[in-house]
């Protein structure tokens, strides 16, 4: 380790885009003090910033610690776990994942430098608190282009591990997207980003935010994820429809289409007011992509209400879903329901509906066929020998992609316009005019 007490530390992140945000905050603090590398390997500290949502998810936080455990035996190296998984689980984990060295949860960001230095003086730490408040406005990002903005955190339905909802105040979100330099595209991120300011005084909302965000000159567009659609109000449509730099795109996790099963998730509104809101949307801001989420194998869901499902699916025609099966939680009140299905069961219903999905993303795909977008460059695919990035109805690291070909020189960064030639299920392909 070096002598001056800086560390070089490690950092891997894990999870979805709002852990992404802890994660970058987390690096600025660490960066007032030590040095940031990117191969564990050459770290002094290895630092796993976990998820614990669902099984999965924790037995990839866990096999993540077990495999940086073997750069112990090339040297003292230290392990700190934070996060979800330790915020949920510490009462289990201090003692059974012998192979980390500290724990911090899902708010105690903010000391990772101190338990940077206990743990390196041979303390084995559990520095743990409750959740609630963020990690200051600093980031050090990790994406190019793009960046993720937190509005909010907790959740008012399953909130063991992050607590209740808590909105970011307007003035420090504003302070926080202007210190991220230049940005393409703004993405907002929450539980529930269209609740944002219902808890806050004096109450504000999701559109008041949107414009004070747009304000700024440095963001040139913003993009929504995450919006329950109980909470997606006339106003917040208009702003999709009259914003300029409004993206128009929107994440509306539906889980759901059987009315039932939408109760007995304490999920507000029915299939036919989804549907009914796609179409609104569709109809007020024409050209608006709709993506969601879906659970199958919910406890009591049957084979007529995963039917609705799947027919909910053929009639909404999203342009892209994700898809799940329900996870066991302990301490749930969907773990004390009847009903709960095989795993069999759970996995043949996910691969119908990612069949379901795929058939239209085809179709959607194909739509665009010899249409001209603006594309985002990101990349190049030195296979394929094409540049690839982003058209607006494509989020970051979620959705498809547009692979083209351009005989002059591309600054990945930049906008150009493609016409598209050619698609598959989920990518399109096309020629930089």
């Amino acid at each position: 380790m070096q002598a001056n007490g800086a560390k070089k530390i490690g950092v891997i992140s894990l999870g979805c885009d709002k852990n992404r945000v802890d994660t970058e905050k987390m690096l600025a603090v660490i960066a007032e003090r030590h040095q940031i590398v990117s191969d564990p390997a050459s770290a002094d500290v290895i630092i796993i910033n976990t998820c614990a949502f669902l099984n999965s998810a924790r037995k990839e936080a866990i096999e993540e610690v077990i495999a940086a455990a073997e750069y112990k035996k090339t040297g003292n190296k230290k392990i700190i776990v934070t996060g979800c998984l330790p915020q949920k689980f510490i009462g289990e984990i201090y003692s059974e994942l012998k192979e980390a060295d500290g724990f911090t949860g899902i708010s105690d960001y903010w000391r990772i430098n101190e338990v940077i230095d206990r743990v390196c003086a041979g303390e084995r730490v559990n520095a743990v608190g409750k959740p609630g408040g963020e990690c200051g406005y600093k980031r050090v990002l990790t994406t190019s282009g793009y960046a993720y903005l937190k509005v909010a955190d907790g959740c008012s339905n399953f909130w063991k591990i992050r607590g209740r909802y808590r909105s970011v105040p307007c003035e420090e979100l504003v302070k926080e997207a202007a210190a991220l330099g230049d940005i393409n595209e703004l993405v907002l991120v929450a539980q529930d980003a269209a609740k944002y300011g219902q808890d806050l005084v004096p109450e504000t909302s999701l559109p008041a935010l949107i414009r004070r965000l747009s304000a700024l000159e440095n963001v040139r567009g913003i993009r929504l994820l995450y919006c329950y659609p109980e909470n997606i109000t006339e106003e917040l449509i208009h702003e999709l429809r009259d914003n300029p730099k409004m993206i128009r795109y929107i994440d509306i996790p539906f889980q759901h289409a059987d009315d039932g099963i939408l109760k007995l998730m304490n999920r507000k509104g029915s299939g036919a007011e989804y549907l009914a809101l796609i179409e609104k949307l569709r109809r007020e801001v024409p050209g608006i992509a709709v993506r969601s989420t879906f659970m199958t194998g919910f406890p009591g869901e049957t084979e007529e209400a995963f039917g609705r499902l799947t027919d909910f699916l053929r009639a909404a025609r999203p342009d892209s879903a994700g898809f799940f099966a329900y996870s066991r939680e302990k301490d749930t009140a969907a773990d004390n329901l009847p009903g709960h299905l095989p795993a069999r069961v759970k996995n043949a219903r996910l691969k119908k509906l990612y069949s379901v999905q795929k058939k239209i993303s085809r179709e959607t795909c194909k739509s665009r066929v010899g249409k001209t977008y603006s594309v985002f460059a990101e990349g190049f695919d030195e296979n394929a020998i094409v540049y690839y990035g982003r058209a607006y109805f494509q989020a970051p690291e979620v959705d498809g992609k547009v692979y083209f070909f351009s005989a002059e020189p591309v600054e990945y960064g930049k906008f150009y316009r493609v016409k598209i030639t050619k698609s598959d299920d989920y990518d399109l392909y096309g020629v930089r005019e």
